[in-house]
């Protein structure tokens, strides 16, 4: 059983959303704006405490050394020297750890809120997103913030202080010299903001290039078994590298630019420091400063162009931040489905009368998938649709969930129009087994209970297993019911899965139930096994079957003839099998090659 989660403060993420990328950025660490300001407080107490050092580093020269006053004085100094070590120490690591906890502490409330939303769009959105990008989004570009809120969000604050405390103590030790050694702050700024720009584009593209990168590693492994078997190595293997040679070009665009960066700043703070130092050094000989500033100045000098250079290394890293920021935004942007919003909601569920009213339906617009589509069926019935692939039979048992919108038209569930069901109730009401079924890394019980909300005792799951011909396969299983299944389930086979699948959506009692070509998996035997276990369970329940043999649906109270998104006929087997027209032609068709198998099988009997 998964940990109970530790609550977190509350985040406005429309507040986060809407504002400008800085802004954004700072509403992002909404609750934690306490332990920021204290990671920069003892970041500056740090920053004053090594300041503390230097100059009392001058006077320890001056006044000590120089003028030889050991004994007690030399033990004084040193444990100053030693406080002023000790509280740079602890401020350090206090600085440290409030800056991990607003950057743990957002971005995991970041993650979950993320991970929560992409649960929550449509079934429309996932059929067109891309699972590798989903997936760089949700962790890479996640963690690129996590490194920002707990490095150089901290630093801005951290830098800043730094700055101006050394700064200052240069400034007493003699004007001049602080006005010498600022002298690089603006070029440092004009070299990071040209850098600023083209890093963004450029991290923007590697990242493009590296969800591509995970997309094709992502479904290589999920299809491993389809790329063996068609050995397709060597095509799965051209198209990985290719992928990854043009994140090498990317990359090394990126690599190169920081190459340049880091050099051009270094170049011109080593610059400012040799000028500086130099300058200082003259005046020491002069006798405008004393040797115990000089070396407090060498010291200071130091910390006043540490900042200034990482504050071009800042504005290189709030860039990528920027852009990972702008990637998850586009995902939370997106409106989330609305699960619970309804006019209508029965108390004891729905009967399961069910009417299309010349319902059309489209992916795209002027891409009709289903056109004026009219049918009406009684609670309890059997509605078989059948026809050839890509003829609309799936689309239109999309819409009963209301995973998609209808077009056109209308459908009506116990008489009340659809859209007037919440969806969660409307899924709470509907069982679905489909055509290639999705099974979790886990036990065949964790399976197998999935939907529900509540706990089931074993006997329930073994019914329902019972009834989807699955209990004795998996009872010959050493562990039984804990089997693991593997990931999607490749430790069983096809029909086993299946089976596994049509208990699942047994187990939710639902009063309508779409079966989705669910038993296109399963031999013959296994077929005839699941029929006569479903025919009791359809009673008083509403289901819709696609399939493509007709065998299996000769005893539907409705079948309708799809082609091209149009229903061409309808009616029972019975009355179908009379009128010339495809279900006739079909009929016959599966029927000669059943009769041709047949006999060979019988030929082969008699070998």
């Amino acid at each position: 059983m998964a940990q109970k989660a530790h609550t977190y403060p509350p985040c406005d993420m429309q507040c986060v959303i809407s504002s400008k990328p800085l802004i954004s950025l700072w509403h992002l660490i909404s609750g934690f704006h306490w332990q920021y300001f204290g990671a920069t407080f003892f970041a500056g107490t740090a920053a004053l405490a090594r300041t503390g050092v230097n100059l009392f580093l001058g006077y320890f020269i001056d006044q000590i050394l120089i003028k030889r006053q050991y004994g007690t004085k030399l033990i004084e100094a040193a444990l100053i020297f030693a406080a002023l070590i000790a509280g740079q120490a602890f401020s350090s690591f206090m600085s440290g750890k409030l800056a991990a906890q607003t950057g743990e502490g957002s971005t995991r409330r970041l993650r979950d809120y993320l991970f929560n939303h992409i649960q929550r769009l449509s079934f429309a959105y996932h059929s067109e997103a891309k699972t590798g990008d989903l997936l760089e989004r949700a962790t890479s570009d996640v963690d690129t913030l996590r490194r920002f809120f707990s490095d150089q969000a901290i630093g801005i604050g951290r830098i800043t202080l730094i700055f101006i405390i050394n700064l200052t103590a240069i400034y007493r030790i003699n004007p001049r010299l602080a006005g010498i050694s600022v002298v690089i702050v603006p070029v440092i700024l004009v070299v990071s903001l040209l850098f600023f720009k083209q890093l963004s584009k450029s991290y923007a593209s590697y990242q493009e290039q590296e969800a591509v990168l995970t997309t094709n590693l992502q479904e290589n492994l999920s299809g491993v078994r389809v790329v063996k078997a068609f050995a397709r190595q060597g095509y799965e293997i051209d198209k990985f590298e290719g992928n990854n040679a043009e994140k090498l070009r990317r990359g090394e665009k990126l690599n190169m630019m920081h190459a340049l960066f880091w050099p051009i700043s270094d170049l011109i703070c080593a610059a400012q420091q040799i000028t500086s130092s130099f300058i200082a050094a003259l005046m020491a000989i002069d006798g405008v400063i004393t040797v115990g500033n000089f070396i407090a100045f060498a010291g200071l000098l130091g910390w006043l162009i540490w900042p200034v250079r990482n504050l071009g290394r800042l504005i290189v890293d709030t860039s990528r931040a920027l852009v990972s920021f702008k990637r998850i935004t586009n995902i939370l942007k997106v409106p989330e489905e609305n699960l619970f919003i309804a006019s209508c909601q029965p108390e004891n569920g729905v009967k399961g009368d069910i009417s299309f009213d010349h319902v059309s339906f489209e992916y795209e617009k002027n891409h009709p998938v289903l056109q004026d589509v009219n049918f009406s069926c009684k609670a309890g019935q059997v509605v078989a649709l059948l026809g050839s692939t890509g003829s609309g039979k799936t689309s239109l048992v999309k819409l009963l969930p209301r995973f998609y919108e209808v077009t056109s038209g209308r459908i009506l569930l116990d008489g009340v129009n659809l859209n007037e069901y919440s969806r969660d109730f409307l899924r709470s009401q509907i069982g679905i087994v489909e055509q290639e079924p999705f099974l979790f890394s886990a036990s065949i019980r964790d399976n197998i209970t999935y939907g529900m909300k509540h706990e089931v005792s074993q006997a329930k799951v073994e019914e329902v297993a019972r009834d989807a011909a699955i209990h004795d396969v998996v009872e010959s299983f050493t562990n039984g019911y804990d089997t693991l299944v593997g990931e999607r389930g490749v430790t069983l086979s096809g029909g086993q899965k299946q089976r596994v699948a049509i208990a699942r959506a047994l187990l939710i009692n639902p009063r309508i139930l779409i079966l989705d070509d669910s038993t296109s998996s399963v031999d013959m035997e296994t077929e005839v096994q699941i029929r006569a276990a479903l025919e009791n369970l359809m009673k008083d329940r509403t289901t819709f079957i696609i399939a493509h043999r007709i065998q299996s649906i000769m005893d539907a109270d409705l079948i309708l003839v799809f082609d091209q998104g149009r229903i061409i006929q309808s009616g029972t087997h019975a009355e179908l099998l009379s009128q010339p027209g495809a279900y006739q032609e079909i009929y016959e068709i599966q029927t000669r090659i059943d009769n041709a198998l047949q006999e060979e099988i019988d030929n082969v009997s008699l070998l």
